[in-house]
């Protein structure tokens, strides 16, 4: 990445026919300060030399293009920019505002703004068009965005995918639920059964109980009825004996009779 990094030397110097004010005498020592240090790579002391200088004049052009280098230099991309911008806001000088385009680009692209980068090159450009400097960067950074897209792309795809696994499986879950409650209910239902099959079970033990008391006397009153008829048999029997005797007693009288006879 090609940095404009050449500060702009320029004397401020505001003559009056052959009189030089303070002012500009204040504001030029801060600056040419500032570029020394600048140059001496203490980019800190040159910051506090620049940020003087412009306390002395507000809407100094080469102090807020090359506060904006020392603050580049020491990291601060963002911070650069601000003063980037300013310089290309206030200047007419096409050379200068070339330099803070193109810097402007090197701000943007470290701050991973791309597009932005690439329109601060295309501004570089238009004002100074064989800056080979400026090409090779606005290549690198339409390189960058492509990356960039790409890898937006990626992480959206993969967001997306990520999305419908979960809602893949937030669907698998809720099923299983389901099931889950669907076998539950069953489990309440065949509970609910057999608390009322045991309940009508236990109604109808007394029942059986008052069957069972009466059954001895069932099985008595069949005694009785079978002590009956042994009894018509026993009677009988008797009845055959008793005529059996009768005929004897019959047959001895005759007998008797018959013998009386012969006396």
């Amino acid at each position: 990445m090609k940095q404009k990094t050449k500060i702009i030397l320029g004397f401020l110097l505001c003559w009056l026919g052959t009189t030089v004010t303070l002012e500009a005498q204040s504001t030029h020592r801060l600056l040419r300060k500032g570029n020394e240090r600048y140059e001496e790579k203490h980019f800190n002391q040159a910051e506090e030399n620049y940020r003087k200088a412009l306390e002395k004049k507000k809407n100094s052009v080469k102090g807020s293009y090359n506060l904006g280098n020392a603050i580049y230099q020491q990291g601060r991309h963002e911070e650069a920019i601000k003063h980037y911008e300013a310089a290309i806001q206030s200047t007419k000088d096409q050379a200068l505002k070339g330099n803070a385009f193109h810097n402007l680009g090197n701000a943007l692209y470290n701050t991973n703004e791309f597009e932005k980068s690439i329109e601060a090159y295309k501004n570089a450009l238009r004002i100074n068009p064989k800056d080979e400097g400026t090409r090779q960067n606005l290549a690198m950074a339409m390189h960058k965005l492509r990356q960039q897209q790409q890898q937006q792309q990626q992480q959206k795809d993969q967001e997306q995918e990520q999305k419908e696994q979960q809602e893949e499986q937030d669907q698998q879950d809720q099923q299983q639920q389901d099931q889950q409650d669907q076998q539950q209910q069953q489990d309440q239902q065949q509970q609910e059964q057999k608390e009322q099959q045991d309940q009508q079970q236990q109604n109808k033990e007394p029942e059986e109980k008052e069957i069972d008391q009466e059954q001895p006397q069932e099985q008595k009153a069949e005694a009785r009825q079978l002590n009956k008829e042994e009894a018509k048999k026993l009677l009988k029997i008797m009845e055959d004996e008793e005529r059996k005797v009768q005929e004897k007693l019959k047959r001895s009288k005759t007998k008797r009779s018959k013998s009386d006879k012969d006396w």
